[in-house]
């Protein structure tokens, strides 16, 4: 591991003279187990939205950093997290989302935990000396909701109002996220790795080279780039026709290590960028709409449907040919650009502190 995190290419760069990290940090398998423990277990990470746990007993599920998380709201309206391992022999409590559960119960021999993680009923266990299912509980991890989005955290990780310091002042609360309601989730597996898709999203410069359709309704000369301790932002004036977005602004949140928030008049679309091995990942598209069935915005919707896709697809094909590129043996390091690149070069500061504190504490 030494020789793949050696200590020059840790070293905290200057904006003006940096460079990208090294092909080998997207490209070696060694990272897959570096970055679960350097990074993901490390950060706070996007689950769903509130409307998707509106009712009591409604859960997501997900997996951070191979820990599966179990994320319900209990019968006091809090809504909390839970590790989704059975405390018997490892079985899952739940195997996806769900709506109104009373309990939650163990499909593998029918453990049955409270909304609130502790056990309450185990099959056949009654004549087991010393079994009291109270003090059996599911360990649970701290979660936080903000702007109506539910993060949660296994492990150590950064104040949460220091992750997020700015963000609500800037969106006032004309655009508030709140208030917006769950429509659909769209899932890609791409064969790159998760850094590649971020790098690609943190920066506004391929955008006239790779979406035309993209570039005709951004203002790429008054495209502006923004960093904060542990998040960038990106936007520019926004013209469309008033069938799709109208005009207004579009404003590109990325939330450190891969949670990005597009919001765009009447849309909030967030994508969630996890690695499922050193050159795959999946990224996950939530979208999310303020509430309205009118016809017209049935249609704005689709609209923007396909128009996401179209960018999707898009920005795929460009992240897999990068993959190709960084593993070809051909390339190390690049020159990145300060003016339209200091987004990517934040994200790799962040990758680069991550690394070294990893080291320092192994």
């Amino acid at each position: 591991m030494h020789v793949l995190l050696d200590a020059p290419v840790l070293a905290s760069q200057p904006l003006d003279h940096a460079l990208t990290l090294p092909a080998r940090f997207y490209t070696d398998a060694r990272m897959v187990a570096l970055d679960a423990r350097a990074i993901f277990a490390r950060s706070w990470q996007l689950v769903c939205h509130q409307s998707q746990l509106a009712g009591t007993g409604d859960h997501v599920v997900t997996d951070i950093a191979g820990l599966p998380l179990l994320v319900v709201r209990g019968e006091d309206g809090t809504i909390r997290g839970f590790h989704n391992v059975c405390r018997h022999r490892a079985g899952p409590i739940a195997s996806c989302d769900g709506k109104g559960a009373k309990a939650l119960r163990c499909r593998y021999h029918g453990w049955t935990y409270g909304l609130d993680g502790v056990l309450r009923g185990a099959p056949e266990m009654g004549r087991t000396p010393d079994f009291n299912p109270s003090d059996i509980r599911l360990p649970e991890v701290r979660v936080q909701v903000w702007q109506g989005l539910v993060f949660v955290a296994i492990s150590d990780a950064p104040p949460f109002d220091e992750l997020v310091a700015g963000i609500d002042e800037r969106l006032g609360a004309d655009r508030s996220l709140e208030g917006y309601v769950f429509h659909h989730r769209s899932s890609y597996e791409v064969a790159c790795n998760w850094k590649v898709y971020v790098d690609n999203y943190l920066e506004g410069y391929h955008v006239p080279h790779i979406h035309p359709g993209l570039n005709s309704l951004l203002d790429y000369r008054s495209y502006i780039t923004e960093t904060a301790p542990w998040y960038s932002f990106q936007f520019s004036p926004l013209e469309s026709g008033s069938d799709l977005y109208g005009s207004g602004e579009a404003l590109y949140y990325f939330i450190y290590p891969n949670t990005m928030l597009n919001i765009l008049p009447g849309r909030l679309q967030t994508n969630r960028v996890l690695p499922i091995g050193v050159d795959r990942c999946r990224v996950e598209f939530d979208f999310y709409y303020l509430p309205d069935d009118s016809s017209a915005a049935h249609s704005r919707r689709s609209k923007d449907i396909e128009f996401s896709d179209e960018v999707q697809e898009e920005d795929v094909t460009i992240c897999q040919d990068v993959q190709r590129g960084l593993a070809s043996g051909s390339y190390e390091m690049g020159r990145l650009n300060p003016l339209r690149e200091n987004a990517v070069h934040h994200f790799h500061e962040l990758v680069r502190r991550a690394y070294r504190e990893s080291l320092a504490g192994a």
